[in-house]
């Protein structure tokens, strides 16, 4: 990739260290009226704060959705949006890829043909998927910081806000009605307590086919121009009086306080633009010297094994359909972070973020100097923390290879640490010696068993034994290779002797002795188990080892845990300090925020212009039937060629795709509704572009774009391609009528039907 231009380089600033621009900032949506109003106002937005965030009246923030695998989520993986009176979700393709997955066969790929539910009936249920709408949010600082001593030690500190938040968590809860967390912002200098209502019915409805959903594949990931039309439909369902309830055929669609209508206005540059989602989390606190140690130690190990992983994948999958969907998620979820630690590293060089933040600690430190009483309390906070970066940077390697590797390498060994507990169990069975507890322990024994099962059954769902195997040897030769003979098991070097480091041949041998290599040789053990056979089982002779040497190789790392957590809180509370007239916004920490901006183009290098829209026409342009990323659906290409696309083109006949802005956005906004400055669903954002992948780190103001589907392709794609009429006929679909003089309504909460204003 070519080095931008100076003129970018000029205009790199960090956030959270400068003043915010108005399209910089994940900011907590409580805190819009006297943080970002003006801002948002200045920039063309048409709502009032109340209309964006409230907890006593219908606002946008109840139509915004936290996706999760988890019943009590504490983060979420993705967001959506409500889109209907009845619960329809609208998220991003990739978001709902698991769920796809899950449901596919060889003989029904949803995943390759797309999946569309013609009614509430046909629409499949997802076990463990969950969606938390959040009820409210409350700054809890002054209930736990004045009754935290300044003597306690971080452990100690920790333990105590633990007891705190724990009360006013279960006072919030109303008796387990809520999911509360209550998490920290600004390294520990400010608590805020977030209170969820979470649903646990939550279905499919519509998906594309992955040569639309996901057309560009791994090529095209954080690549601008993009073509992809990023999106999945699910429902919420509830309880017939509308409460949270598990999967039941009486369960009703949810009837949400609000939910998003959408425009068919499209997009112009300039536009307003917000977006209000879950990131997931950033650094841009960050020092000099955490950067420094990202690039030189924590990156390269991780590039090396997951791209090692995905090669192995991609051979066994482009020579087996089942193979294919049954790795798919994993493959798309491993690759996305693979790419994205590529990027990060280069953005980081290229834009010189070390430097940067290497002049700003400069004014930090120059500040501290200039008072006596500053510099006492802040004096020592850089170099400390850069002390310690550089005591981690000869074992942060080793424990990244050891995790990877080692403990995560190969599913065999992750089904291994599974038998864990059990090996305790029939360890604890065999040296029990009174007859009534060990009645108990065998009965003991015997429920674990049983209720492994069904993980063990989920384990093999997503699982070939020979692609495990040949993971299995490349991972094992890596942990050999790369870590030093202090941290290899006994075992492994035991049977390397034996196989002369062959290991190819040592994976042969663990997958043929062990009963964890296949399905029915697992639940056959878990029938009858015994402790004679799992000690002897040579995938968890191999675990063991691993679990062992892990603990070693994340000595080094722990060492100075608390005092770094100290120095960073303290860095933060500091910079705060240096400038108490700038407005600040905490990372993100997969909590609900807003952004805002505009729809903007970009100049990535010198004499390199990118529009900020792509059409149909692009997606025609990139086909490759020889390459599975740019395969385009006959369907699709018979709507372009006939321009049948309904109410969903521009002006000019054209249809567009994707389309830009410069939102501040990272990873858990995917899925997140991007509205225009009346509150109306435009897009979902899905992805950040290539030239910014610095921006968890800092924030690049010239560069950094949200990439979205526009809502324009995914009505087109639902209606027209797909022929699912009645998904659209659900939504509330607002199209300004051309006028001198335009009338904008005021947000009420929309209640009924499909409409067209």
């Amino acid at each position: 990739m070519k080095k931008i231009n100076y003129l970018f380089l000029t205009l790199l600033f960090f956030a959270g260290f400068g003043r915010a621009m108005a399209d910089e900032g994940m900011w907590l949506p409580m805190f819009i009226d006297r943080l970002n109003y003006v801002d948002m106002q200045k920039l063309g937005l048409q709502l009032t704060p109340d209309e964006i965030y409230s907890v006593n009246h219908a606002s946008l923030k109840d139509a915004v959705v936290g996706l999760s695998n988890s019943p009590n989520p504490s983060g979420y993986f993705c967001t959506a949006e409500i889109v209907s009176s009845k619960g329809l979700m609208f998220t991003n393709h990739h978001c709902g890829f698991e769920s796809v997955q899950k449901h596919s066969t060889p003989e029904h790929d949803y995943l390759e043909d797309g999946f569309w539910a013609t009614s509430m009936d046909e629409e499949l249920p997802n076990e463990g998927l969950t969606a938390s709408i959040l009820i409210r949010m409350a700054d809890v600082t002054d209930s736990i910081i004045p009754f935290i001593s300044d003597t306690l030690t971080e452990r100690e500190r920790n333990s105590a806000i633990r007891k705190i938040t724990g009360r006013l968590k279960k006072a919030a809860s109303e008796d387990g009605k809520y999911n509360v967390n209550i998490k920290s912002f600004f390294a520990g200098n400010e608590y805020y307590m977030f209170v969820y209502i979470v649903y646990k019915d939550v279905r499919l409805v519509g998906a594309p086919p992955s040569s639309i959903g996901k057309f560009g594949g791994d090529t095209d990931n954080w690549m601008w121009p993009r073509h992809t039309g990023d999106f999945t439909i699910f429902r919420i369902y509830t309880a017939p009086d509308g409460s949270p309830a598990e999967y039941s055929k009486e369960n009703i669609p949810l009837k949400p306080k609000y939910y998003l209508p959408v425009s068919l206005d499209g997009v112009e540059k300039g536009d307003f633009s917000m977006i209000m989602g879950f990131p997931g989390g950033t650094e841009r606190f960050t020092t000099a010297a955490g950067v420094q140690f990202k690039l030189d130690y924590y990156y390269p190990p991780l590039i090396e094994v997951l791209g090692e992983k995905l090669k192995i994948w991609k051979e066994h999958m482009d020579a087996d359909k089942e193979v294919k969907i049954k790795y798919a998620t994993q493959y798309a979820g491993t690759a996305n972070g693979w790419k994205y630690f590529i990027g990060q590293s280069k953005g980081v060089k290229n834009l010189d973020v070390v430097g940067q933040k290497l002049a700003f600690e400069k004014k930090f430190q120059d500040w501290v100097s200039a008072s006596p009483e500053r510099d006492e309390k802040y004096g020592n906070v850089v170099s400390d923390m850069a002390r310690i970066y550089n005591e981690r940077s000869s074992s942060i390697g080793p424990l990244i290879y050891a995790s990877l590797s080692g403990l995560g390498g190969s599913g065999i060994i992750e089904l291994a640490q599974e038998f864990g507990g059990l090996q305790g169990l029939l360890d604890q069975y065999k040296n029990e010696k009174d007859k009534e507890k060990k009645a108990k322990k065998e009965e003991q024994i015997k429920q674990t068993a049983e209720k492994m099962k069904e993980s063990v059954e989920e384990h093999f769902k997503d699982y070939d034994e020979a692609t495990d195997r040949d993971v299995f040897a490349a991972m094992t030769k890596i942990y050999y290779e790369k870590l030093s003979d202090s941290l290899h098991p006994e075992i492994l070097d035991k049977r390397m002797k034996k196989f002369k480091g062959n290991f190819k041949a040592y994976a042969d041998y663990v997958f043929a002795n062990s009963f964890l290599s296949n399905k029915q040789k697992t639940l056959a053990f878990l029938d009858d188990p015994d402790l004679k056979t799992i000690d002897k089982d040579p995938a968890y002779q191999l675990f063991q080892g691993y679990m062992e040497k892990i603990m070693a190789a994340s000595a080094g790392y722990r060492k100075d845990s608390d005092k770094m957590s100290y120095d960073k809180r303290l860095f933060v509370e500091g910079v705060r300090e240096m400038n108490p007239d700038k407005k600040y916004y905490p990372d993100a920490n997969s909590t609900l925020r807003l952004s805002f901006g505009t729809v903007e183009d970009y100049y990535p290098a010198d004499a390199i212009h990118y529009d900020y829209k792509t059409h149909l026409s692009g997606v025609m342009q990139k086909e490759n039937p020889d390459n599975d990323e740019f395969i385009v659906p006959k369907k699709l290409k018979e709507l372009y060629e006939t321009k049948d696309f309904g109410p969903y083109a521009d002006a000019d006949g054209t249809l567009v795709v994707c389309f830009l802005t410069n939102n501040d956005i990272t990873g858990g906004n995917s899925g997140s509704p991007v509205m225009n400055a009346k509150g109306e669903l435009i897009g979902l954002a899905f992805d950040g572009n290539w030239e910014a992948m610095s921006s968890d780190i800092a924030y690049a103001p010239g560069l950094q774009r949200t990439i979205v589907v526009d809502v324009r392709y995914v009505l087109f794609i639902i209606d027209k391609f797909a022929g699912a009429s009645n998904i659209v006929d659900e939504l509330t679909i607002h199209k300004s009528v051309p006028k001198p003089v335009r009338t904008e309504k005021t947000l009420e909460p929309v209640l009924e039907g499909a409409s067209v204003n």
